[in-house]
């Protein structure tokens, strides 16, 4: 491997294991404060996770986790901050829910339906915030915030038994999909069934990287993300690229909770997952907007989440992964700039390299700024 991939590999995966590392050093570190084993809380999560049921809920968490952080490294990668993912991706479940359980259909065209659905809601939920922006000039950060509020009254207010819902004891549902609607799954007998959505997931994540690196719409987005002033001067209608990553961004947004809907729950309820789309943030600031990274993040989170379970269990308090996906946020953050910085100094040191080397094979080295624009 060459000096310069090398370089590249380093300030790629630097930022993420920098930011676990650090996250594990303070939150070992609160433990100590609590006097507490630093390190038994990690073992115990460890030893956990080995039991392959635990697995098995660790790979469907990281399927809805994954598809949520598509969405936003989507516009991420356009430099929009789409924090509206989370009520994006409950509106369109929940519409998605009604539509399925009201109709039936035959297998294929009844999920089809099903994932028409969502992806037009949350892409029509995101429109919105994109065509504020366009027009009007409002963040989409102010603009997203205020639909995901808006979201959650419109679902409280359609689930109600008076409007679409159905009320179930204590909880309320959209009804249950029937059988034709459920997306198959890969039984894996004792250990349970990893979602069958969880292969699309996948999928989403290969199309996200072939558009973006293999198309000219991809290269448009990232060069509009990186200057828009730029793009504009080279042809690029920057007003159409926001509005049409807002639009795909809603339109994951929406599948997000399809690995649940047609894999497990198979209707749409109170206690449907909630929060999935603020995670997804993590995991993409995490996964440095890659889809090999952001599997790695999803994971990770995943793992978090379900293998914390056992710390009650053991005199540990669960919310100890909490507070280290907390950190890891804020990690992520000081470990990229620093990684950053890092990158930059190399930079100059393998420009002091190539010059060193071009003065010593009798070559001119220019000594002012006249002598390098000339």
């Amino acid at each position: 491997m060459k000096k310069f991939d090398k370089d590249r590999l380093i300030l790629a995966a630097g930022g993420p294991v920098l930011a676990i590392a650090v996250a594990m050093v303070l939150t070992s570190v609160v433990l100590i404060a609590s006097g507490r084993n630093p390190v038994q809380p990690y073992a115990l999560m460890i030893e956990y996770a080995v039991h392959s049921d635990i697995q098995v809920l660790i790979v469907n968490q990281a399927a809805t986790y994954y598809l949520a952080a598509l969405a936003v490294a989507v516009g991420f990668r356009m430099n929009l901050f789409n924090i509206g993912v989370d009520g994006q991706y409950r509106l369109a479940a929940m519409a998605a829910a009604l539509v399925g359980a009201s109709v039936e259909l035959p297998g294929p065209l009844h999920i089809l339906l099903i994932l028409l659905v969502a992806v037009l809601v949350g892409g029509f939920w995101a429109g919105i915030a994109g065509i504020l922006k366009t027009t009007r000039g409002v963040s989409e950060v102010v603009s997203t915030i205020m639909l995901n509020a808006i979201a959650t009254s419109i679902i409280a207010y359609l689930i109600l038994p008076d409007q679409f819902g159905e009320q179930r004891g204590n909880n309320l549902t959209t009804g249950e999909i029937p059988e034709s609607g459920w997306f198959p799954g890969l039984d894996l007998g004792a250990a349970g069934e990893i979602y069958g959505f969880t292969l699309v997931a996948a999928l989403c994540g290969v199309a996200y990287w072939l558009v973006l690196n293999r198309t000219r719409f991809g290269f448009d987005l990232r060069a509009t993300g990186a200057s828009e002033s730029a793009a504009v001067a080279s042809g690029v209608d920057a007003r159409r690229m926001v509005l049409t990553s807002m639009l795909i961004s809603g339109a994951v947004a929406g599948l997000t909770g399809m690995p649940v809907l047609l894999g497990d729950a198979h209707t749409y309820s109170l206690d449907f997952p909630a929060g999935v789309g603020f995670t997804g943030i993590t995991i993409a600031l995490l996964g440095r907007n890659h889809p090999l990274g952001i599997a790695f993040g999803a994971l990770l989170i995943a793992f978090l989440d379900k293998a914390s379970a056992t710390l009650d269990y053991n005199g540990y308090e669960k919310e100890i992964a909490t507070i280290m996906q907390g950190l890891i946020v804020m990690a992520v953050v000081i470990s990229y700039e620093a990684v950053r910085r890092y990158g930059l100094r190399r930079q100059q040191q393998k420009v002091g390299e190539e010059l060193a080397a071009a003065s010593g094979d009798g070559g001119t080295v220019p000594k002012t700024s006249k002598e390098v624009s000339a």
